[in-house]
């Protein structure tokens, strides 16, 4: 029996009749995805040799990296951990990309627009692509292995999945995860010590942007003809997105594999956590939360979720609204 959950869906497929274009800026969305396309077999160079000392990310990436629990570690240690923390970060990026598939599937059925519906059917294609490419990756550099499903990563996309509204969909995934997505993979493409990774993380990127671009083009409309109740429903579904994709990211298993203990485990948690409070990040995880939080304010204004109701849960998760 292969491994996996099943979950309980109630999904409405609305057929067309009528197949003209009817929303000419998703059109151009969607004739530049067929451009887009690439070929995860054929168009990575798969075949890169590994430079330097083994390890795949930035070393400053790695959590207790400048502290006395990475001075106490051994030099094969050190490359050890850093290709558990990676393994575990791509791991929860593939099922990512699984889930995420298997989300635009249902969007293809849910949507109502011709437009909509196509650019659905090429993003289902991208997700598709980018499960293989990590999934290769992993096999090719890391052996194969994978973490088991983290819970954010089974609760966001279980919720995602069985929820009837595409809108909602729609600000759980495009809207939230993407944004997201775009910010950790162009600060994995900047920064892996591996070629190959950076040559996958770039080609992912390509297709990230559009994404992104289906949720600021098909909310909108909605959001601004949205009653008071569906308006907020849809902020406090925008706001339990974001608690669940910024929390829970701490590669817990791979850290216990190197046999750090409980106590260990706690102190390096609150120094990650009064490290990023305190602002004294690495540059590379400066980059990112200052891309992601712009992109996160930036998206929500633009599709008119950013309301005065949300702005204390955005300040709680440390979001700062001067972008």
């Amino acid at each position: 029996m292969t491994s996996g959950h099943q979950v309980e869906t109630r999904n409405t497929a609305h057929f067309r009749h009528d197949y003209s274009s009817d929303q000419s800026d998703l059109r151009r969305l969607y004739e530049q995805a067929k451009v887009d396309q690439w070929n995860a077999a054929r168009d990575i160079d798969w075949d890169v040799a590994l430079a330097g000392d083994g390890g795949l990310i930035a070393d400053d990436l790695v959590d207790i990296h400048g502290t006395r629990f990475w001075d106490a570690l051994s030099e094969a240690d050190r490359i050890e951990l850093n290709r558990r923390v990676t393994r575990w970060r791509l791991s929860t990026l593939v099922q990512g990309e699984h889930g995420a598939m298997l989300l635009c599937s249902q969007l293809v059925d849910c949507v109502e627009g011709q437009d909509a519906k196509l650019f659905q059917s090429t993003q289902v294609a991208d997700e598709a692509r980018h499960n293989e490419v990590l999934q290769r990756y992993l096999e090719l550099r890391l052996d194969g292995g994978i973490y088991p499903l983290g819970g954010n990563v089974k609760e966001i996309f279980d919720t995602l999945l069985s929820t009837s509204s595409w809108h909602l969909k729609t600000i759980g995934l495009q809207l939230v995860a993407e944004t997201f997505a775009v910010s950790l993979f162009r600060m994995l493409a900047e920064s892996s010590k591996d070629e190959v990774l950076r040559q996958v993380c770039r080609r992912i990127l390509q297709d990230e942007a559009r994404h992104m671009g289906f949720a600021m083009l098909s909310l909108p409309a909605m959001v601004a003809g949205a009653s008071d109740a569906e308006r907020r429903e849809m902020e406090e579904f925008a706001v339990w997105a974001l608690s669940r994709t910024l929390s829970g990211i701490f590669p817990l298993a791979a850290y216990q594999e190197m046999g750090f203990g409980k106590a260990d485990l706690d102190e390096i948690k609150r120094y990650r956590r009064e490290r990023a409070a305190g602002g004294d990040e690495t540059a590379f995880r400066k980059f990112f939360r200052r891309d992601l939080h712009d992109g996160l304010v930036r998206n929500l204004r633009k599709v008119g979720l950013l309301s005065e109701r949300i702005v204390p849960s955005l300040q709680s998760f440390g979001i700062r609204l001067a972008a």
